[in-house]
């Protein structure tokens, strides 16, 4: 088996961490590979991150949900299972523990894991196309001003394609996020929480200027058409930032999910429970 690794940015000290891993895989008689950036912060040589992903048949991020994100979004079109291994604090995705990495890997080889799909999303801007896995924010560019959206929808699986006037947002800007990223930006912002495996579109609005705006979920077969005559910034999972002016911008989900290497006896409800200390102990 070969096994193509991306460390988190700026973390030289994760070295060690990639070590071990390496190490864990190589018990198994696998080919361990390092794309060049992350080669590069450790002082190895590693592989052009394109090619890695063409020849591996897993890939596996080293470092906080960030990382995880950043490896999903740009390994989309490869479509291989992604491993995470927490070397981060919030742990929401990258279920595997620095002390579980051992015993995980074994389990692995043993066939004792499971593959989740995680809906991801497409946005098209000027014939540009981008993906996310988290959600897209349609900003204001300056505190000073409010953004002004028209949001229609139209119904892909029906055969007339009828565009519906869906709301107009007047405030600091909304949130379309996938049923993965309810627990992040939208969250915050008031959103509901959507179980991960939930093919549906989050509307989440930020700072609205009527106090009747709410979030809303919407069908997974529902593409977004978004308009602004002024400019607004789309932020992409956090990471990419994307302009739009007097234009539209075309939203619908992609047609591959991320699929994310657990452990099987992760349980997403205790997930919650842990990271937003929901319950009694």
């Amino acid at each position: 088996m070969k096994i193509g690794i991306v460390l988190r940015p700026s973390s030289p000290d994760i070295k060690d961490l990639f070590i071990k891993v390496k190490t864990e895989f190589e018990k198994y008689d696998a080919t361990v590979y390092l794309d060049t950036n992350s080669a590069k912060m450790i002082g190895l040589i590693g592989i052009e991150f394109d090619r890695m992903c063409e020849m591996c048949d897993i890939l596996v991020s080293i470092g906080g949900d960030g990382t995880l994100i950043s490896l999903a979004r740009r390994s989309y079109k490869y479509n291989k299972p992604i491993m995470g291994i927490n070397a981060g604090k919030l742990g929401f995705l990258t279920d595997v523990s620095v002390n579980e990495i051992e015993s995980f890997i074994e389990k692995f080889f043993n066939g004792e894991y499971r593959i989740d799909k995680r809906m991801m999303l497409k946005i098209e801007v000027d014939k540009e196309k981008y993906y996310a896995f988290n959600d897209i924010v349609f900003s204001r560019e300056t505190i000073s001003s409010m953004v002004d959206l028209k949001v229609e929808a139209e119904c892909l699986s029906d055969k007339n394609r009828e565009k519906y006037w869906l709301n107009t947002y007047y405030g600091d800007g909304v949130i379309i996020s996938t049923p993965t990223g309810s627990t992040a930006y939208n969250l915050s912002a008031g959103g509901p929480v959507v179980f991960p495996l939930t093919k549906s579109l989050i509307l989440t609005p930020l700072c609205p200027h009527s106090l009747t705006q709410r979030p809303l979920v919407l069908p997974s077969d529902f593409r977004l058409l978004i308009e602004s005559k002024s400019k607004v910034e789309i932020i992409i999972d956090g990471q990419e930032i994307v302009h739009l002016y007097n234009s539209k911008a075309k939203i619908k989900i992609a047609s591959k999910s991320a699929k994310l290497i657990h452990r099987v006896e992760r349980n997403y409800f205790d997930v919650l429970r842990e990271k937003l200390n929901w319950g009694e102990k």
